[in-house]
C-alpha cells in the first residue's frame, strides 16, 4: 500500500477477542480508509455483525468468518491438512495425532476435513483419543502432547495446526526423552521462518503469507479506489515443505 501512497497502520490481536475489538474500535476512530483483518480463533456472532455494520473497505485474510459480507484471501486448509497426513501416511505411520488450535475456528474445521478424509481414504478411522485441541500458541502445543502422550496406544506421528503448535510439541517431545524426526515424525503448518532453523528443521506446509497479504491489499486498494468488480475469494495452493522433522 506504501507504493500508492497509503500510510499503513498495523495492529497485533495476540489472538484474543479483547484486543480485536479495541484495534476495530482504534482504526475507526482513525476513520481508517480500509481494513485488512485476520479474525481471531474465537471471533463471534457480535464480531461478524459487527463488522458488517462497518462502512469501510475491508477484506479478511488467513480465517474465514461465515457471514461477513467481505473478500476473502486464503489458503486451502484441507487440502494442506491431507498433504501433511498423506506423507504421514507414506512413511508408514497409522497413529497420526492431530494436535492444537481451536475447535470452534474455520481454520482447525478445514484441517480435520483434510486430517479425516486422508485417513478415510488410507482406509483409517479418526481416533479421537489423539485429536487434542489447545491455544494456539507453544504453550498450547506443549500441553497437547503431554496430553497425548498419556495414551495408552500413543502416537507415531503427529500433525500440528500450526508451527508455532509443532515447537511447543517437539519441546514436550524432548522433555520425555523422545526425538523429534528419530522417534516420532512431526509435520506444522505456515512455514514461519524459524521453521528452517529450528532444531530439528520442522517439516510443514507452506501457507504463502507474503503472498496472501499482496493479494488482500490488491483486493482492498481495488475496492478504496472503487474499482468494480464481483466479490473476490482467492484461495492459495499449500505446499509441503520437507526438512528433519519427519
Amino acid at each position: 500500500m506504501d507504493e500508492v501512497g497509503y500510510t499503513v497502520l498495523l495492529g497485533t490481536t495476540f489472538d484474543s477477542v479483547a484486543k480485536q475489538d479495541h484495534l476495530l474500535s482504534t482504526m475507526m476512530e482513525h476513520r481508517v480508509g480500509g481494513l485488512i483483518l485476520c479474525p481471531v480463533s474465537e471471533s463471534s456472532e457480535d464480531t461478524i455483525e459487527r463488522l458488517n455494520e462497518i462502512d469501510t473497505p475491508m477484506v479478511l485474510a488467513v480465517r474465514e468468518l461465515p457471514g461477513v459480507n467481505s473478500d476473502y484471501v486464503g489458503i486451502d486448509y484441507p487440502e494442506g491438512a491431507r498433504i501433511a497426513v498423506d506423507h504421514l501416511l507414506g512413511k508408514g505411520h497409522k497413529r497420526i495425532a492431530l494436535l492444537g488450535g481451536i475447535k470452534e475456528s474455520s481454520t482447525w474445521i478445514e484441517r480435520m476435513e483434510g486430517y479425516r478424509e486422508a485417513l478415510s481414504r488410507a482406509g483409517l478411522e479418526v481416533d479421537e483419543s489423539l485429536v487434542i485441541d489447545s491455544a494456539p500458541t507453544r504453550e498450547g502445543g506443549l500441553e497437547a502432547v503431554l496430553k497425548v502422550l498419556d495414551n495408552p496406544d500413543p502416537p507415531t506421528a503427529i500433525f500440528c495446526f500450526s508451527d508455532l503448535i509443532a515447537f511447543g510439541v517437539m519441546q514436550g517431545l524432548m522433555m520425555k526423552g523422545i526425538t523429534p524426526g528419530k522417534d516420532i515424525d512431526i509435520v506444522g503448518f505456515d512455514n514461519v521462518p524459524v521453521a528452517e532453523i529450528y532444531h530439528p528443521p520442522l517439516t510443514t506446509i507452506s501457507s504463502f503469507p507474503r503472498r496472501i497479504g499482496k493479494e488482500a491489499a490488491n483486493l482492498l486498494y481495488q475496492q478504496m479506489e472503487k474499482i468494480e468488480r464481483e466479490q473476490q475469494r482467492i484461495i492459495l495452493n499449500p505446499e509441503l515443505i520437507i526438512r528433519e522433522s519427519s
